[in-house]
């Protein structure tokens, strides 16, 4: 197994409006659209990860489910911190695995 694998990558909050809330309570996407009001474009491109949850996203979302705007926001900037930090995680351990074949076995790489 290469060291990247051993990096999950993140979870678009587009995949848990889709698996956990639309599913589970047998929801399409534009039936969802229609009854927080915004375009069916807009779901379709969060679930497909294209789209981020903007605020005004988030308001909607939370009255429509209860939950509150914050859990939406939250998941969006954690996705885009844990993009970012996967990106270089992985770019690093890339890097290392390139260096490592121009090091004696004795040595130690970080």
């Amino acid at each position: 197994m290469a060291d990247k694998d051993k990096y999950l990558p993140p979870v678009h909050p587009g995949e848990i409006l889709d698996k956990e809330f639309l599913e589970p309570y047998g929801l399409s996407q534009n039936e969802i659209a229609r009854q927080i009001g915004v375009p069916p474009r807009r779901i379709n491109e969060i679930v497909l990860g294209k789209r981020g949850i903007t605020a005004d996203t988030a308001i909607r979302l939370s009255r429509f489910f209860g939950t509150t705007a914050q859990f939406w926001l939250n998941l969006q900037s954690h996705y885009e911190l844990d993009s970012l930090l996967f990106a270089e995680r992985t770019e690093k351990t890339s890097r290392f695995s390139f260096i490592k074949k121009f090091i004696p076995n004795h040595v130690a790489v970080i």
